[in-house]
């Protein structure tokens, strides 16, 4: 049957007819709506970090609903799930006296830290700093704001120029940072935004050093440095928000998806107490900004339950303890014809990179490997020229090796039938 479903990023002439239906989920398997298992090696968007069906989040969400649902934190009102786990994450954070703004997901996240940033300079007596300097290969979201600055080209092709003041630099290059801020004046440029580890673009870890200095650079001239920890927080990196991995003090995080592990949409902004000042000390100084939902106590309730999890079962650590088996399972596509890099090394993220020419003479070669790879019951995330792993923090060695034959089973296809 036909759907009126529009999905995101998707041909919907193709996918029109041939919906992929999901009906439930266990640790790291999801089900079909006819019964087929399947290892979810990409935690669906990046976020399943706890595993599916966890029910002390299920359970937790459906209490807090039957108290009370949703109310708003507009102005002074507030909940104790919102109060609770606003305080949790400050205490996890690696910014000092750090505030908490909360939102319903990773590009609210950046719009809301983008024009903290903004107000701050313009709090400050810099109402000139507006300009916005990102990566190249970076994601942001799709909000406005992270339309507008996008480092996925073809992200901001088709819709016009959304936020004319932002600008990209390479993304493993310190001096072309300091190179760009130079170019648009210090006095004008209001932050720089950075993932620890690009994640949508690529899976490209950062160079040696590259972190610090980069951020370094942004206070040699003011700028707010702002970390992108959408898809390397909550143990994904191995750590709570994934910069502590290169001991570095952003001013900004962004937060979404693995807070929650997507059981309900949660994100925030974490400021350095600094950042906040202007906000928190001085009267009369509102930031005219927030969303409906912001602060939702049932999505809270299920953020502080998820916290809890991966505490107590040490799946935040788990992230850095498997990336070496991860790697190990991913090692040997590299020698294959069809393949031109697998990078993998740093936390549960890793990518399989096709080979060029392939991707010249067969333009749809991601996606028809990652088809290949579903029909041997793994699914995988296709990213431009590559393929993502990013799966559960609960996963288990056999299930990493699992992926990586699936991965091989289904090049070895590919080559036959080229």
């Amino acid at each position: 049957m036909e759907t009126a479903l529009w999905h995101p990023f998707s041909d919907m002439a193709a996918v029109r007819e041939g919906e992929f239906v999901l009906d439930r989920g266990e640790d790291v398997w999801v089900y079909d709506t006819d019964g087929n298992r399947y290892l979810d090696a990409t935690a669906s968007l990046w976020y399943v970090n706890v595993g599916h069906g966890r029910r002390e989040i299920a359970d937790a969400a459906a209490e807090q609903m039957r108290k009370l649902a949703g109310y708003s934190i507009f102005g002074d009102f507030a909940n104790e799930p919102a109060r609770a786990i606003a305080n949790r994450i400050a205490g996890l954070a690696p910014l000092p006296d750090a505030k908490v703004f909360l939102t319903t997901g990773g590009g609210e996240a950046i719009d809301s830290a983008v024009k903290i940033a903004r107000r701050y300079h313009d709090a400050q007596g810099e109402p000139g700093r507006v300009h916005v300097i990102s990566r190249a290969q970076s994601y942001h979201g799709t909000n406005g704001i992270g339309t507008g600055i996008a480092g996925i080209e073809a992200n901001r092709s088709g819709f016009g120029e959304i936020l004319p003041s932002s600008s990209r630099v390479r993304y493993d290059s310190v001096d072309a940072l300091r190179e760009e801020i130079l170019r648009v004046g210090p006095e004008n440029v209001a932050a720089f935004l950075f993932e620890p580890v690009i994640g949508a673009g690529g899976v490209l870890p950062p160079p040696e050093g590259y972190l610090r200095g980069v951020i370094e650079v942004c206070h040699e001239y003011g700028v707010l440095a702002i970390a992108d920890a959408v898809i390397c927080g909550f143990g994904r990196l191995g750590t709570w928000f994934g910069v502590e991995r290169w001991d570095a003090e952003p001013d900004l995080i962004t937060f979404a998806k693995g807070v929650t592990s997507g059981y309900l949409p949660l994100g925030g902004v974490v400021a350095h107490g600094r950042v906040a000042e202007p906000f928190w000390e001085r009267g009369g100084n509102a930031l005219r900004h927030g969303a409906t939902y912001s602060g939702h106590p049932a999505a809270c309730a299920a953020g502080l339950v998820n916290i809890d999890l991966l505490e107590r079962d040490g799946l935040v650590e788990r992230g850095r303890t498997m990336e070496g088996v991860l790697a190990e399972a991913l090692a040997p596509l590299a020698e294959h014809s069809l393949v031109a890099e697998v990078r993998a090394g740093i936390g549960l993220l890793g990518a399989v990179e096709l080979d060029p020419e392939l991707l010249r003479r067969l333009p749809s070669a991601v996606n028809d490997l990652q088809m290949l790879v579903r029909q041997r019951g793994v699914l995988l995330r296709p990213l431009g020229k590559a393929l993502a792993v990013s799966p559960p923090l609960t996963i288990q060695t056999e299930q990493l090796r699992e992926i990586g034959e699936a991965f091989a089973g289904g090049l070895d296809e590919l080559a036959l039938k080229l």
